[in-house]
């Protein structure tokens, strides 16, 4: 079992910055990625951003340049940095622990290990 818990969110001007944080318990060595997703209002949940266990990422194109996705494996927390930000971005962002594939370059989200949730909103 992993446990995830999600903090950081927040409101925040468009332009501005946050910075999201995923930590993880439980059995985490058999963490292979680790996923963030986002889920806007009335919207399907979609991923934004993910890492492997070897350092590898990928973004979704809408925030390529403007996120970045990193880990510090010492706590087992990935953060997600948010910079200029913009009003399209608010959402429940989530994370969730599941399988990367550098090979294919895709992320296969566990439908077992999500946190909670954190809102985001960007207003603008």
């Amino acid at each position: 079992q992993v446990q995830l818990v999600e903090s950081g969110g927040g409101l925040v001007q468009a332009g501005g910055s946050l910075r999201l944080s995923c930590t993880a318990s439980g059995n985490t060595f058999s963490i292979n990625g680790i996923g963030w997703f986002r889920q806007p209002p009335g919207k399907l949940r979609e991923l934004v951003a993910a890492i492997s266990s070897r350092g590898t990422t990928k973004y979704v194109e809408s925030v390529k340049g403007r996120f970045t996705i990193t880990r510090d494996t010492a706590k087992n927390t990935v953060y997600l940095q948010m910079n200029s930000l913009k009003p399209e971005d608010t959402a429940v962002y989530y994370c969730n622990a599941g399988s990367f594939s550098s090979l294919s370059d895709s992320y296969y989200p566990s439908p077992n290990y999500w946190g909670q949730g954190t809102q985001v909103t960007v207003s603008s």
